[in-house]
């Protein structure tokens, strides 16, 4: 009875041998049209159907330039692999060297930038062309653990004869992507590599979870990023008028004033200083920022029509809604926002900061308590808001939803004016 692809991975752990030539009876019968006794795995067919649509020889490996030692290092020092590089040797070097294999990294286009392990492993290596610099993609080498991976996007094993140029059928491998976390875009390929005797079902996923120990340091160095960003980002921000944020390289918010926050703008690859249009943004003027930029939208009118609703009807459940030309958004408030907002609905003509801190802490001093979380309210309702005094502007309508209890309005409260409105709540 024939064997399943999964049926011969499982052989291949203690028979390796019968494995290898189970495959290479597949391999030769599907290359040659005729009927195999057993069909390859679907990754490892799919890969082979596209070899024979590129033409790749099957019976001769292709060695195309290796890159030169100076180039090679300068991929080294340019690319995010560098980075990771640590996690990867930590968790995969000392069992690799045991195993008799090597860890081998490639970049986005298949060369091969650090090769590490077996100084015996990696003579045979130099046999196949498995060399620094080589290009190792699959249109070049056929079904390979570096080039097929960065095809499928996902992990890959490729066992004995399942590699496509015959040569390469004394060699086991597991190669699994790398992506940035940012943009989802590959950035290369880690490998593991050996001869055919010390292939391991357990090898793939190994390999496998060690790539994503190194993404996730990736993000947390993104993480990191940004929080020094918005470190630079504050003072800038603290200074400006009107709406503003703070992106890096690849769009990512650090920080943003007078506008709701948006996770990520589509900010081009290489932005160019000064008026730009940007999706989503319109109108910008955009300015270069140590570890980012600047984005300033164009100020723009209210659209007509412009709605605010401010929701003070569940008990330490309050929240914003805004609607308008350019669309709707909610947010949720904190108490303090709750109460700052409450009062300048009640007083359209407006609040000084002294006036505001009077009326929530009955001290007229406290004002750079109402300045600070006036500028945190800014930041998402900025193009709702006038200052100096601080109001609502005249063109946007604002209704307050009070509980049915006016004992009910922000209970939490102990502002004087807050407190002084309980009990006879109206909706302004």
């Amino acid at each position: 009875m024939a064997l399943s692809p999964m049926d011969v991975t499982q052989l291949a752990a203690v028979d390796t041998a019968r494995a290898a030539r189970m495959l290479s009876e597949v391999r030769s019968a599907t290359l040659s049209g005729q009927r195999a006794p057993l069909a390859p795995r679907p990754v490892i067919g799919q890969s082979w159907e596209r070899m024979l649509r590129s033409g790749v020889d099957p019976d001769h490996d292709v060695r195309s330039g290796l890159l030169s030692r100076e180039e090679v290092q300068r991929r080294r020092e340019t690319s995010a692999l560098r980075h990771v590089l640590p996690v990867l040797r930590e968790g995969l070097l000392s069992v690799a060297d045991v195993a008799h294999h090597i860890m081998v990294v490639a970049d986005e286009e298949g060369r091969v930038l650090w090769r590490e392990g077996s100084a015996r492993v990696l003579r045979k290596a130099d046999g196949l062309g498995f060399e620094l610099g080589a290009d190792w993609r699959e249109e070049v080498v056929g079904t390979n653990g570096v080039g097929t991976p960065a095809v499928t996007r996902r992990p890959v094993q490729v066992f004995a004869s399942e590699h496509f140029v015959r040569s390469h059928a004394t060699w086991t491998c597991a190669g699994a992507p790398l992506t940035d976390p940012r943009d989802g875009r590959l950035i290369g390929v880690v490998d593991v590599s050996g001869p055919l005797e010390t292939m391991h079902p357990a090898t793939l996923a190994w390999v496998d979870s060690v790539a994503k120990l190194a993404e996730a340091r990736l993000r947390e160095m993104h993480l990191e990023s940004l929080e020094r960003l918005r470190a630079v980002a504050a003072p800038v921000l603290a200074r400006l008028d009107g709406r503003a944020l703070v992106v890096d390289d690849d769009g990512w918010t650090a920080a943003v004033t007078g506008m709701p926050y948006t996770r990520r703008i589509a900010l081009p690859r290489s932005p160019s200083a000064g008026p730009n249009r940007l999706p989503g943004l319109g109108p910008c003027t955009v300015e270069p920022l140590a570890g980012g930029w600047l984005v300033r939208p164009a100020d723009e009118p209210v659209p007509d029509g412009a709605r605010i609703v401010l929701d003070l009807r569940h008990p330490r459940r309050w929240s914003l809604r805004v609607s308008g030309g350019a669309g709707s958004w909610s947010r949720e408030l904190s108490p303090r926002h709750a109460e700052l907002l409450y009062l300048l609905a009640v007083h359209r003509c407006g609040r000084s900061a002294a006036g505001l801190a009077e009326e929530v802490f009955g001290d007229r001093a406290r004002t750079v308590t109402v300045r600070a979380e006036m500028s945190r309210v800014r930041r998402y309702l900025g193009g709702f808001l006038e200052h100096r005094p601080y109001r609502f502007r005249e063109d946007v309508e604002v209704e307050v939803l009070l509980p049915d209890d006016p004992h009910g309005l922000l209970p939490h409260s102990t502002a004087p004016s807050v407190g002084g409105r309980r009990g006879s709540a109206q909706a302004p």
